[in-house]
């Protein structure tokens, strides 16, 4: 899921300030620690093949974050696809894969524990 600025619900207007606020963005119930992440991810990068391996071959942590620039084409177990863009925020939930379209800079929170087994894994098969 994606939400362009401009589309996130103005909760407070007043001279010199705006509040906007989209309520359930996805859900952390059931996850314990978060980690705060900063991705710079060049065109053309595409996680699938890392992935390979992982519960259908997908990442199986929920991320909430914000694209600051670039381009990206998440892939959901479904089938279903999103195109995040500079200045989004997005919320992709377990079950899925990322490539990137344009150069990206990516800031995001995951439940830590479950990301980093998926982090992990995209590094062994990297042979690091």
């Amino acid at each position: 899921m994606r939400i362009a600025k401009n589309d996130v619900p103005v909760k407070i207007e007043a001279p010199g300030a705006i509040a906007r606020l989209r309520t359930e963005f996805g859900s952390a119930q059931g996850y314990t620690n978060i980690s705060a992440e900063y991705f710079s991810l060049g065109a053309g990068t595409d996680i699938t093949p890392l992935l390979k391996g992982l519960q259908g071959d997908l990442c199986h942590a929920p991320h909430w974050g914000y694209l600051a620039e670039g381009a990206l084409t998440v892939t959901y177990n479904d089938g279903s696809k999103d195109e995040v863009t500079g200045g989004d925020l997005f919320y992709w939930p377990p079950g899925h894969t990322v490539r990137v379209e344009k150069d990206a800079e990516v800031i995001m929170f995951s439940p830590q524990h479950e990301h980093l087994q998926v982090l992990n894994h995209m590094k062994a098969k990297m042979g690091a």
